[in-house]
């Protein structure tokens, strides 16, 4: 018989929501105008981008939707903050200010710059993976020009303190960018009540397309664009818009602003619980990860010691269950996951983390079907395993 198939690894991407499909579906072909020509074709694809903008704007609360500026994904959004801010400076600030757990494509960018003449400052964060204001206080410069921090860990799922840490970045002249990738459309946000500069957002986080992302730009700040050419999304990004994606973004936004008056965080979160409790009931020398509190509602991660995150991925696969493992070993390096070490975790503990990310099709029958086949997983690969230690 086959097994039952349970997705848990909705922080990795969502399913693309059927309402979102149904959107987009006329922008492939039917309605197949490029959004920048003047006649009616395309004057119907720059009505539903603009549409969709509004849409993404609503979601977060901002101002006007021109502050929204869709991109190729999440980590192109990530890359015009980090490197457009820098460029655009003209005051020849050189310091730059991030996390020691933020997703790569902030990391990478943040090290790229620091090979180009800048220097970083990566905040080290606490046992649950948070940054504390007091150590982004501590760290300010005179010449710091720019701050990203993440609103939300992908690996562990703990929320920052964004509104404190932007709120000191505002009060020193120092532009503040947050990574909102996991946090956006999961979470409330406003962004013209937060101190947040610039924002990053991903469609296929939220039961949107992939291929598709937007950074959120305060009026009045600067960048300098990666990309040249016709200039579109205001001159910041420049190329033919993804039609069909966008509208995906926009309908996906609608989704999510829904789903959370229909109560899904509340839903999801209480799934979550009973999943990690039971994990950690079941198992021994099993322990959640990330802030139990602060923390995202639908994500979990836990760590499970004397064992490898791959081999329990492997065999849950095989069970029908998808997660994914918090060890890089799958990318070819035999190196545990850079955010559960700068959370102190040793290498031995870390390579045993795995993440199981809720999501709006998740049921409690599949909670129940992950308490059953998880404990004996672990049991048979710990008897195979030669490591023995704590």
């Amino acid at each position: 018989m086959e097994p039952r198939k349970v997705y848990l690894d909705n922080s990795a991407t969502t399913p693309v929501a059927g309402e979102v499909l149904q959107a987009m579906t006329p922008y492939f072909s039917a309605m197949h105008g490029n959004p920048n020509s003047l006649h009616q074709w395309g004057r119907e694809a720059r009505r539903a981008v603009d549409e969709a903008r509004e849409n993404v704007a609503s979601l977060i609360g901002a101002s006007n939707p021109s502050e929204i500026i869709f991109t190729g994904n999440g980590s192109a959004a990530d890359n015009l903050a980090v490197k457009g801010t820098a460029w655009a400076d003209k005051k020849g600030r050189k310091h730059v200010i991030t996390s020691s757990v933020e997703h790569h494509a902030v990391s990478d960018t943040f090290k790229w710059l620091g090979k180009n003449g800048y220097d970083v400052t990566f905040l080290p964060v606490d046992e649950s993976g948070m940054v504390h204001p007091e150590t982004l206080k501590d760290a300010l410069r005179d010449d710091t020009l720019l701050v990203s921090v993440m609103y939300a860990n992908n690996e562990v799922g703990t929320i920052n303190p964004i509104e404190e840490l932007g709120a000191i970045c505002r009060e020193r002249g120092v532009i503040f960018h947050t990574d909102a990738v996991q946090a956006a459309g999961h979470i409330p946000i406003d962004v013209s009540k937060l101190p947040v500069d610039m924002m990053t957002m991903s469609a296929h986080k939220m039961y949107g397309p992939k291929g598709v992302g937007a950074l959120y730009i305060r009026r009045g700040i600067k960048l300098v664009p990666l990309i040249h050419g016709g200039g579109q999304e205001y001159g910041v990004s420049s190329g033919t818009e993804n039609t069909a994606g966008i509208v995906g973004f926009g309908a996906a936004a609608l989704l999510a602003g829904r789903l959370h008056e229909e109560g899904e965080s509340a839903r999801v979160s209480r799934l979550r619980d009973k999943m990690l409790s039971g994990i950690v009931e079941r198992i021994p020398d099993s322990f959640v990860t990330g802030h139990r509190i602060q923390r995202l509602p639908f994500h979990g991660s836990v760590c499970v010691r004397r064992i490898e995150g791959e081999g329990m991925l492997l065999r849950m696969d095989y069970a029908g269950i998808g997660v994914s493992s918090g060890s890089a070993c799958t990318s070819g390096s035999l190196e545990p996951s850079h955010v559960l070490l700068a959370m102190g975790l040793d290498h031995a503990t870390a390579h045993g983390s795995v993440r199981l990310t809720l999501g709006r099709y998740t049921t409690e029958e599949d909670i129940d079907y992950v308490l059953e086949k998880f404990p004996p997983i672990v049991e048979l690969l710990r008897k195979m395993s030669p490591y023995k230690g704590g």
